[in-house]
């Protein structure tokens, strides 16, 4: 987008100081945003006055899987065969409807953490996060992972969600599936080579996966701290499914950057977590929306042992301070209803102003944009929503985004 443009509206909000301010009046001059508010006159090619809505920075997930959900199959997990039933062609153009979607509902940048299904080798989510730079494809901002490293019969071993007989779908290194240092290292190293440019790690069992225990961790020590040096010797960060309180500990030791659920941490971890500035990506929204009565017994008896605790634990985490970024792993809940996990979040306990933070600031700083995105200022990126009414009041309000821009070009408007 060439030229200047000025966006007016009834609020804006200046998350930085946690402050709406009123009227607004955004100039945007190619990608970037020159002025708000200025207080001389501003000759515009473009003047788009949006009326009584609030003007906020693109929204940000930390957590989802573009390449699983959407159209063509039910929505929430686990996913009937979804390892197996879809070529990677057939699931990257699925990917391609998720990425619109999810812009639209006002997500300008994602973490896509982790494929989990046979591709080859070939990494689907660098492919379409590519097809979305070069403007072939409408949709979000994609720091991609590659595919997750996990062990034989780890929580993302895509057999073990199948419950797959021996032979039927072997895995190679390249697609995940990595045992002792050598491999581990390997494994990071091949995402890398191919572009990925956040490492997801399975740490501990999970609630969705047959054959593992929630609490246990996978991954011995030496090996998550043979992942995160080969991640950060190369400028990387890593994110770590962890939902247990031991893998948790041994992830925050092995330096790991980021604890995707973190459900059953105890008051101590949660405290190691503010010690050592790690990120949580909470994903509370899913542990009182997702569909486990359509699963198997035994994994509906888990998540109804851990789901509880895991809504316990995340007020401790908020007052603890603990460094809380946006994330649902979608499509656990719909691709598109992504904002719902900051109603989640105010639930838990933050303010309204402190969940678009989470969605916002924190999560630049997690993807380590804060000089770029999360905020409406000059010099920023042009990502800015609308949506009516008062968010800062009123939570819900982020389901209903009426305008999109993205890197200074529109996407939605009414």
């Amino acid at each position: 987008m060439t030229g200047t443009t000025v966006l007016r509206a009834a609020r804006w909000i200046d998350v930085e100081a946690g402050e709406v301010r009123s009227p607004a009046l955004i100039v945007v001059e190619g990608n970037r945003i020159t002025a708000i508010d200025p207080d001389y006159p501003v000759d515009a090619a473009t003047v788009i006055d949006l009326g009584d809505v609030t003007l906020l920075p693109g929204l940000m997930d930390m957590e989802l899987n573009l390449l699983i959900g959407g159209p063509g199959g039910p929505e929430g997990l686990p996913l009937p065969m979804h390892g197996v039933q879809d070529d990677p062609a057939y699931r990257t153009l699925r990917g391609a409807v998720n990425a619109r979607t999810t812009l639209e509902a006002g997500f300008t940048s994602v973490r896509n953490l982790g494929l989990m299904v046979k591709t080859g080798g070939y990494l689907l989510d660098v492919a379409l996060q590519r097809s979305i730079d070069q403007g072939w494809h409408v949709g979000p901002r994609i720091v991609s992972a590659g595919h997750a490293v996990t062990p034989y019969g780890g929580h993302l071993d895509p057999t073990v969600f199948q419950r797959l007989a021996p032979g039927i779908m072997p895995l190679s290194v390249a697609e995940g599936i990595a045992n002792g240092v050598s491999d581990v290292r390997a494994c990071v190293r091949y995402q890398i080579r191919h572009g990925a440019k956040v490492i997801k790690v399975s740490a501990s069992g999970g609630v969705m996966s047959h054959s593992t225990s929630p609490g246990s961790q996978q991954f011995s020590d030496e090996e998550l701290v043979a992942i995160a040096d080969e991640a950060h010797r190369a400028g990387i960060r890593v994110a770590a499914h962890a939902v247990g309180d031991i893998a948790v500990r041994a992830c925050i030791r092995a330096g790991i950057d980021c604890i995707e659920h973190g459900f059953l941490a105890s008051d101590d971890t949660i405290q190691m977590m503010v010690d050592h500035d790690t990120f949580l990506v909470s994903t509370t929204y899913l542990t009182q929306a997702m569909a486990v009565d359509r699963v198997a017994p035994e994994l509906r008896k888990k998540a109804n042992e851990v789901f509880p605790r895991a809504q316990a634990m995340l007020p401790k985490a908020i007052a603890a301070g603990v460094r809380i970024a946006c994330g649902t792993d979608a499509p656990a809940i719909p691709h598109g209803q992504n904002a719902k996990e900051l109603g989640a979040l105010v639930e838990r306990g933050m303010t309204p102003l402190q969940a678009i933070r989470a969605a916002t600031i924190t999560s630049a700083e997690l993807i380590e944009v804060e000089d770029e995105l999360g905020r409406l200022a000059p010099g920023y990126l042009a990502d800015i929503i609308a949506v009516p009414g008062d968010p800062s009041t009123d939570i819900a309000a982020l389901l209903d985004v009426s305008f999109v821009m993205k890197d200074g070009q529109i996407y939605k408007q009414p």
